[in-house]
């Protein structure tokens, strides 16, 4: 295959390219969005497969060149395919834009807008509510028994509509609502997640881990009122440390230097705060790739726990279903090992036929953690997909 990157003079909307049947992955209208297959690869063999394909890029940014886009499992080590798209469009933060083409393929047109429509949605639990708060029980006990430091314990919701569900509308209304997030969008496997795993470009590594949650009502007052006791709550300063010392010990032995906030900020999207501390420094020559560094820190404690191996063992236990994709990580990579990757979560995966779409929400649980006060973290959680797809 042969790969040609060339600069793109007219703008185009990534949401619009990738329409409801390709690949995105876009923030604050940065990323990328492809359209057809080239081919699927083994994500633990894509950077070799890319970088031995021919080809010109005239563009040499990161995100340019044949690129791969796909999601990494929860399940540490578990395969996954990604896919170079035939056609792709990326967009920097500066403006510039580029095309690459496989093989010469055609350039698609984008999707018209899509049109607004009546439709008839039935939402209920997949995993019934009391197995939740018996499993948020069994892992608070844990920590408390010494057996673990954090577990996080999710849920499923499901949501049926006897006509198919538009991702491309879907895309839209995240768009509209939760912009600085990282949407996303791979085979059905829908989101916006607040939460960047890791970046690389060259040798600068990136990470935002967050942790501890608290909901945004629209209020300013009580937003800050609530902002200022999850900075002050012991139980969620304890939650998000272990993450950050997580992802901390996990960076260091590739890096030159790292660096990280000294004390964890509000990170806010539409319908909830969370706890945030910011990474970033220099891998050592020659730095790993993206893929490499996404595979040792996912999952996070964020969406794991800690110690990570008897985390996910009490979860697959307890928790009632299998997670698959859901709190693993989602992004691309391209052929020089640069890439963004986003923990996979306020997300959606739909089924083939679009008539339905299971959505995950879940929550760090510590000694201290009240079952119920987790069941409506979840439930604040729930609000950025469930919104997205049934909103009128």
């Amino acid at each position: 295959m042969r790969a040609v990157t060339t600069w793109l003079e007219a703008d185009v909307d990534l949401n619009d390219f990738a329409g409801g049947e390709g690949y995105l992955f876009v923030r604050d209208g940065v990323g990328l969005a492809g359209r057809g297959v080239a081919a699927r690869v083994d994500a633990d063999e894509v950077v070799e497969y890319l970088a031995q394909m021919e080809g010109d890029d005239e563009v040499c940014l990161p995100g340019s060149g044949p690129v791969a886009i796909g999601v990494l499992p929860f399940r540490p080590g578990a395969s996954a395919k990604l896919v170079v798209p035939a056609v792709t469009i990326g967009k920097s933060a500066d403006g510039r834009r580029w095309i690459t083409r496989i093989d010469d393929a055609d350039v698609p047109r984008p999707f018209p807008q899509p049109i607004p429509a009546a439709a008839e949605f039935n939402v209920g639990p997949g995993v019934d509510v009391d197995t939740y708060l018996a499993a948020v029980a069994a892992a608070r006990d844990a920590v408390r028994a010494g057996r673990i430091e954090k577990a996080v314990i999710a849920r499923d919701l499901v949501v049926t509509s006897p006509d198919p569900i538009d991702i491309h509308a879907v895309l839209r209304r995240l768009r509209a609502t939760f912009g600085s997030s990282y949407r996303y969008a791979v085979d059905g496997f829908v989101g916006a997640s607040p939460e960047l795993l890791v970046a690389l470009d060259g040798s600068t590594v990136t990470s935002h881990p967050l942790a501890g949650t608290t909901p945004r009502t629209g209020d300013p007052a009580t937003d800050a009122r609530l902002a200022a006791e999850l900075l002050a709550s012991p139980k969620n300063q304890v939650e998000h440390r272990v993450v950050v010392d997580v992802v901390h010990d996990t960076l260091l032995p590739w890096a030159s230097y790292l660096d990280w906030e000294p004390e964890p900020s509000i990170v806010s999207v539409a319908n909830v705060q969370h706890l945030g501390t910011r990474l970033e420094g220099q891998l050592s020559q020659p730095p790993p790739d993206v893929l490499t560094l996404a595979r040792a820190l996912s999952p996070t404690p964020a969406l794991g726990g800690h110690p990570r191996a008897e985390a996910i063992e009490l979860i697959e236990r307890v928790e009632g279903f299998r997670r698959g994709h859901y709190g693993g990580t989602v992004g691309w990579v391209d052929a020089r090992g640069n890439g963004t990757w986003a923990v996979a979560i306020r997300c959606a995966e739909f089924s083939p036929d679009r008539r339905s779409a299971r959505l995950f929400a879940g929550g760090g649980i510590v000694a201290e953690s009240d079952p119920h006060h987790e069941l409506a973290e979840t439930q604040a959680k729930f609000q950025a997909m469930l919104s997205a797809i049934i909103r009128p």
